[in-house]
């Protein structure tokens, strides 16, 4: 019996797809590569789930888990063919407890939509993916994904409590629970968020809810050069309250809005920062003014408050308008998301400026600036090869550079195809064989996600 017939008596031909034109919906995701699966699972439950897995594992087949294809680092394409194993059908709000301030909710809860059912409760979950009102909770928690109230609120894993997940063979297993103390036993909540689904997939998550910040403002800060910003970007954060958010757009990036028209700048700018503090009606303008006080002393050209929802609007439209714009102005865009401490920030802006000079490469970097995070834009043309050859060489250097100043290859987007092989420049080598050991106990047939998240074994 074939594999498709056995996944057809397991979960239905209604779960299941195989045409050529129904599988290459699932062929894609943000990096524009395509690798199409040879079948494709649309799972409702986590008995669906695990049939599934039982199956592939049996049959030796690869199984890819999928949200909603948002990511940029290849983290949801069949590397393999095999399985594709969606979980967007598995979209129901199981619980919102509002006394215990948490939600139980399944990996295909599209970000905002979660956001939108708590909002009338006074609460949210703080992490913030730009991909919002596209990306699903099972990807922020396979990624790890973060966004720019990062800085204030911390990343994915800080808000989870526990999970419900499928093991490779198909046992369910489910780790913390409802409390934010508990120190029963290993963190397997922790270790499966940001695995990247090479470890188990996951079907359910217990999250921990804040309360909605009652009133924000927002400031914008212009710099005569990306250095004087991103050293302002240090003195803010060796100071005083934690801005809600702390972005920085580069000389590039100014650039590109003004061919956009997107902006009125004044020619001498060349760095901005947009911040956002946050708390109640009472406060809010009190740390606002703070804020504003402690970016005056990093003498910027001009400072901005906006005073009205239209103006808050207009700070940020900027920041909402970048990624869409790059599509528009490159044929195609290497897109990393590196990040550094606070304290390196301006020694990387200045390295980046250095590598895009030298290499006459173009690149745009912005990002949540807060955290030492940057979006690295390579701009490129895939069908010029000495470009794109030229641009591997720049991708080396940027990682050297990074990891020199003591920084990280990816901050939010993982690891996925796209960094496999360059994180063993980071890893420690007893932390690397470690993890493919953790690998090979959650995996020992090795069909979860294969060829993603961490270095292929050397042959």
């Amino acid at each position: 019996m074939t594999l498709l017939h056995q996944l057809q008596q397991a979960i239905g031909t209604a779960t299941l797809l195989s045409h050529p034109a129904e599988l290459e919906s699932y062929a894609w995701d943000n990096t524009g590569i395509r690798l199409r699966p040879d079948a494709v699972v649309l799972a409702d439950t986590a008995e669906q789930v695990a049939a599934t897995l039982r199956c592939c594992q049996a049959a030796g087949v690869a199984v890819t888990p999928r949200g909603a294809g948002t990511g940029n680092v290849g983290g949801a394409l069949p590397l393999q063919g095999g399985v594709v194993l969606s979980l967007q059908r598995m979209n129901r709000i199981r619980e919102i407890n509002r006394q215990d301030r948490v939600a139980v909710v399944e990996p295909g809860v599209v970000h905002a939509d979660l956001q939108q059912a708590l909002r009338p409760m006074g609460l949210c979950w703080p992490p913030d993916p730009t991909s919002t009102r596209s990306c699903t909770v099972g990807g922020n928690l396979a990624m790890c994904a973060a966004g720019a109230s990062a800085v204030r609120w911390g990343v994915t894993r800080d808000w989870v409590l526990g999970l419900e997940a499928v093991t490779a063979d198909g046992r369910l297993l489910r780790s913390g629970g409802r409390t934010t103390k508990g120190v029963v036993g290993y963190d397997l909540t922790r270790l499966l968020i940001g695995s990247e689904g090479t470890l188990a997939v996951i079907t359910a998550a217990t999250l921990q809810l804040a309360p909605r910040p009652e009133a924000r403002r927002s400031l914008r800060a212009l710099f005569g050069s990306v250095a004087a910003a991103a050293e302002a970007v240090a003195q803010i954060m060796a100071e005083g309250e934690t801005p809600a958010a702390v972005e920085l757009l580069d000389t590039a990036t100014l650039a590109l809005l003004r061919r956009m028209g997107t902006l009125a700048l004044p020619q001498q700018a060349q760095a901005m920062l947009l911040l956002e503090v946050c708390g109640t009606a009472a406060t809010v303008d009190l740390l606002a003014a703070d804020l504003e006080q402690r970016l005056e002393r990093c003498a910027p050209l001009e400072l901005q408050r906006a005073r009205s929802a239209e103006e808050v609007e207009s700070i940020w439209q900027a920041r909402a308008a970048l990624s869409p714009a790059l599509k528009k102005y490159a044929p195609k865009r290497i897109n990393e998301d590196v990040v550094v401490p606070v304290s390196q920030l301006a020694a990387l802006v200045t390295g980046l400026e250095r590598l895009s000079h030298d290499s006459g490469i173009p690149m745009v970097s912005f990002g949540h600036a807060g955290n030492g995070n940057l979006h690295v834009n390579l701009l490129v043309n895939p069908a010029d090869q000495a470009i794109m050859d030229r641009a591997m060489v720049v991708l080396q250097q940027l990682f050297a550079l990074v990891l020199s100043l003591q920084g990280t290859l990816s901050g939010e987007h993982g690891v996925g195809l796209q960094k496999r092989d360059f994180i063993a420049q980071e890893l420690d080598p007893v932390a690397l064989v470690l993890q493919q050991q953790i690998k090979k106990v959650f995996d020992p047939a090795g069909i979860l996600n294969p060829g993603k998240a961490l270095p292929l074994p050397s042959s």
